[in-house]
């Protein structure tokens, strides 16, 4: 590498080090000061290249805490458009970011340009440890385990471009002697490959980083350097995505130039079997060679498998095959996250100026189930009317008709006792209880004469003799829910009803400062090789049914269900939204699938509002269905197929063919 490359990157690769090899990895932290490394010592010592290889892995375009749709990766602390996480579950019907602030589908970032800088970096890496294996600085066995670790990174990155671009230019190598002064630079002018041939490249990345990974690593590395079995569940990912494609093109078909020359779409039926088989083969060798298993895989009770689900995603553990690790911000600059701080829940966050800011939708809260167990695997919507219409909505809950039959619960968690444990697990719902406190979530008031109040501040004095809130207490620090509504700096209560509880540290007390967040981003782990062999076999009917089936139905077991549903395309994608919520798939599985434009053609997510109602002598709790408040003045969201690929950008100047409708 270029030595006046390495000293100008030595500050960055300094917080791309210290994340590589996570707090506990002490022995890499021997190594002198960055600051006073220089090139030399970089390129001829292992620690060095080592060094060099931590910055590759901070090139992975990881969707995780610190991943901003509308600005780009690995981006922390206040301006440049940083000031908000925004996750990617709120690109969709999965849950919003309580302001309403995001609209649907991709945002403003471009991660072309950024992305051939970082594979420019990984074929100088790659020449470097040549350079250094030649000189005896690494030994054959250390050359091949880096080379690998490389194409991985390869790997990873192209898969972020394919699916946001479809084909591209494939580079793999550098291209500095392409270039002779005076004679024009039209070798550096690569078009774009088709996206047939990109994902193909992609898997062939994979299949360099299989080669030469190994299958276990030390406890230092943990699960934060790629294994094996890391390059194998990207594989699985990225040709179930491909598979995908192929096969639905048709539900969303463009027209342009990058359709006629395959740089979009164009690909076929055989194709989509290919890579429905390349990862069914791909997650089966995970499933059978890696030792990894469910974490808890079989509790005793639904309220013991809500307790093992919420400490899969704050634990290490047996279920793990590849994670992000983060030291604590405030001791070391520049690391960490800001999970905890923005998205407690109002009444316990932990003291920064913005919290409670994600908000799932109660279209995610429908699809689980409860514990009736009887092999049909149906949905169970949350019951608020005795007649059964739980299809109903009201655009205006002000205008709510109180003549509907609600059911009237004594207690507002009550709708919510018997419900998969994973929602309550990854939820927080109205009345429960998160860090030793009760939770209320409570949106409107029905007085004693039927007069409504949503979404706005008022009390009234029950039958009882009892004064009662809209929001459920007097004062702000008593509730979680609706206040501030259409206000986007009092958005810190939620707009639907819930708050998220996946991933928030409640097993540890967080300062209320930024990047305070230690909680490691789980990037691939069992439950999703097992969702995507099932998907595959199903989609191809190709591979194992039965044992797709006993994957499918041991993920259910580990949330408590006792019964076996069949293995048909409905269960393993429903499945597949439960277990996998609000960990980043939802928006790339209804890209690939082309359910994204169907869902938003003005389409409007959906929240519950639980409200108190004072018509009898005991006051009871009524949940009314709305649309979302901010979808409701947004007129519906609308996602444009054309968005299906990301525009291409600075097609002036590169002479690459721009994607269509852009």
């Amino acid at each position: 590498m270029n030595k006046t490359i390495i000293r100008t990157k030595i500050a960055a690769i300094a917080g791309a080090f210290l994340l590589i090899t996570g707090s506990g990895c002490n022995e890499y932290l021997e190594l002198e000061s960055l600051e006073q490394i220089s090139a030399d010592q970089l390129l001829n010592s292992e620690k060095g290249l080592r060094t060099l290889l931590a910055d590759l892995y901070n090139s992975i375009p990881m969707e995780d805490f610190n991943f901003r749709p509308d600005v780009g990766f690995n981006r922390r602390g206040w301006g440049g458009g940083v000031s908000e996480i925004v996750m990617t579950s709120m690109y969709t019907d999965e849950s919003i970011k309580s302001d309403g602030g995001n609209a649907v589908g991709p945002g403003g970032y471009q991660y072309l340009t950024n992305a051939y800088e970082r594979n420019r970096d990984v074929s100088l890496f790659l020449q470097n440890i040549e350079t250094a294996m030649n000189d005896g600085v690494i030994n054959d066995a250390t050359f091949s385990h880096l080379t690998a670790e490389a194409h991985f990174v390869r790997a990873y990155i192209y898969y972020g471009l394919v699916k946001r671009y479809g084909g591209v230019p494939l580079i793999d190598r550098l291209l500095d002697n392409d270039y002779a002064p005076g004679t024009g630079n039209d070798a550096l002018f690569i078009p774009r490959n088709t996206e047939k041939e990109t994902w193909e490249f992609i898997l062939r990345e994979c299949d360099m980083a299989i080669a030469g990974l190994p299958e276990t690593l030390s406890s230092q590395d943990g699960v934060y350097r790629a294994s094996k079995w890391a390059a194998y569940g990207l594989k699985s990912r990225v040709a179930l995505h491909a598979a995908s494609i192929a096969r639905y093109w048709d539900r969303a078909p463009l027209i342009g130039e990058a359709v006629t020359l395959k740089l979009v779409g164009g690909m076929t039926p055989a194709d989509a079997d290919y890579f429905y088989t390349e990862c069914i083969n791909a997650s089966k060798e995970i499933i059978d060679r890696s030792g990894r298993s469910l974490y808890m895989p079989d509790p005793a009770t639904p309220e013991e498998a809500a307790a093992n689900y919420q400490y899969l995603f704050l634990t290490q553990n047996e279920e793990i095959i590849f994670s992000r690790a983060y030291l604590d911000g405030t001791t070391i600059s520049n690391q960490g996250h800001d999970y905890d701080i923005r998205y407690s829940p109002a009444q316990v966050n932990p003291g920064f100026h913005k919290f409670g800011r994600y908000s799932p939708t109660l279209d995610i809260v429908d699809l689980y189930e409860d514990y009736t167990d009887n092999g049909a695997g149906q949905s169970a919507k949350i019951r608020t009317r005795s007649d059964g219409n739980e299809d109903f909505y009201t655009a205006n809950p002000n205008n709510l008709d109180v003549s509907i039959p609600f059911i009237r619960y004594e207690d507002p968690y009550e709708p919510f006792r018997g419900k998969d444990a994973r929602l309550l697990a990854s939820i927080i719902v109205p009345g429960a209880s998160f860090k030793g406190t009760r939770i209320v979530m409570q949106g409107g008031l029905i007085g004693k004469n039927g007069a409504v109040t949503v979404y706005a501040a008022g009390s009234e004095l029950g039958l009882d003799g009892n004064t009662y809130y809209t929001y459920g207490a007097e004062s702000a620090g008593g509730y979680s829910g609706f206040f501030g509504m259409g206000r986007s700096d009092d958005a810190n209560f939620s707009c639907s009803g819930f708050s998220i509880r996946k991933y928030l540290a409640e097993n540890k007390n967080i300062p209320g400062v930024e990047r305070s967040s230690t909680t490691s981003w789980i990037d691939m782990r069992l439950a999703e090789i097992y969702l995507n062999y099932a998907e595959a076999v199903v989609e191809s009917q190709k591979g194992d049914a039965a044992a797709a089936a006993t994957y499918l139905n041991a993920i259910r077991r580990r949330a408590g269900h006792r019964d076996n549903i069949p293995l048909t395309l409905e269960n393993v994608l429903k499945e597949r939204r439960i277990e996998l919520a609000f960990e980043g798939f939802r928006y790339w599985d209804m890209a690939r699938r082309r359910d994204y434009h169907t869902f938003f053609t003005a389409g409007k997510r959906h929240a519950l509002v639980p409200m108190t109602d004072l018509r009898e002598a005991a006051p009871r709790y009524v949940f009314v269905r709305v649309n979302l408040y901010y979808d409701e003045q947004a007129g519906g969201r609308t996602f444009n197929p054309n968005n299906y690929y990301f525009s291409v950008p600075g097609v002036n100047t590169s002479n690459l063919v721009q994607n269509p409708g852009h």
